[in-house]
């Protein structure tokens, strides 16, 4: 006499209960890692510390400090959130502070936009006695730029767009957004001795290879230092037309110091993963005799 299955699932039961305890695990394990990436976006960002010399012999060291790539908006970067970063940043005490742009968030995936004038507020609380300088990034100029202007005059920010300032003997040329095609370095330089060596402020580092021999410091932002990067795989992108050459940190090309930020807030996504929130603390020495 033929045996009788007992029904379907006889034979097919252990192995769809193995694939769904699989797919449970590879789920939990996703819940878990983007739990961790959500975490790092939102942890109080490093500093990075350098010396570059750069002053004439005998002068007294200066502090500059530079952060970048804000991205105020929910969930992870609202206006309480920056101000606690202002309060981290003002406990350096700096003597100069840069800011490199995107203050604001484009992206469709916020819970909370917020205008120019409620993301720079927190901003006003910085302190510096050289004082404090920004420039506009892309997704400034996403949002509408034009209110930026009266809000960092609220701040008590200079806003540099295609200009410089002198502060403390140093010449802060600020260009605005290569990415957006705002850029115009040699408005930004006009005026400036030829001879002077200068410290160019912009968002993203794409501009870098069309400066001057003259431009000897270059702080930007822009890459998130490629804010998720898988191990061996690495970063997604960097969101420059030079690939990884303008990367992350503090880089040397042509005797130029570059300094690139990950940023302070998210991009696409409100996740990092081994890429934490940074900002850097360069000292500026005098050269040798």
């Amino acid at each position: 006499m033929a045996r009788r299955c007992s029904g379907p699932h006889r034979y097919g039961a252990r192995p769809l209960k193995r694939a769904l305890i699989v797919v449970a695990a590879l789920l939990a394990v996703a819940a878990a890692l983007l739990g961790y990436m959500s975490s790092v976006a939102r942890r109080d960002p490093v500093v990075r510390e350098a010396s570059v010399p750069f002053l004439p012999p005998g002068s007294a060291p200066v502090r500059v400090l530079i952060a970048s790539d804000f991205h105020v908006d929910e969930p992870d970067m609202p206006p309480s959130r920056l101000a606690g970063i202002v309060q981290q940043m003002n406990a350096l005490e700096p003597d100069l502070i840069l800011l490199a742009g995107d203050y604001m968030s484009e992206e469709a995936r916020s819970e909370q936009h917020y205008t120019a004038a409620q993301a720079v507020a927190p901003l006003g609380a910085l302190r510096a006695p050289l004082g404090v300088i920004a420039v506009p990034g892309n997704n400034d100029h996403g949002v509408g730029i034009a209110p930026f202007a009266p809000a960092f005059a609220r701040a008590g920010i200079t806003w540099l767009r295609n200009g410089h300032v002198r502060r403390g003997g140093l010449w802060i040329v600020g260009v605005d957004d290569r990415y957006s095609h705002h850029d115009d370095w040699t408005a930004a330089f006009a005026g400036i001795p030829e001879t002077d060596e200068v410290i160019v402020l912009t968002h993203g580092p794409d501009l870098i290879p069309r400066l001057p021999p003259r431009a000897q410091i270059v702080a930007a932002g822009h890459t998130h230092c490629g804010q998720v990067v898988f191990p061996l795989i690495g970063a997604l992108s960097y969101e420059s037309n030079y690939g990884d050459r303008y990367d992350c940190g503090h880089l040397k090309e042509n005797g130029r110091d570059i300094f690139i930020g990950a940023g302070l807030g998210t991009s696409m996504a409100p996740l990092r993963l081994g890429a934490v929130p940074d900002m850097w603390l360069v000292t500026l020495t005098p050269k040798p005799e």
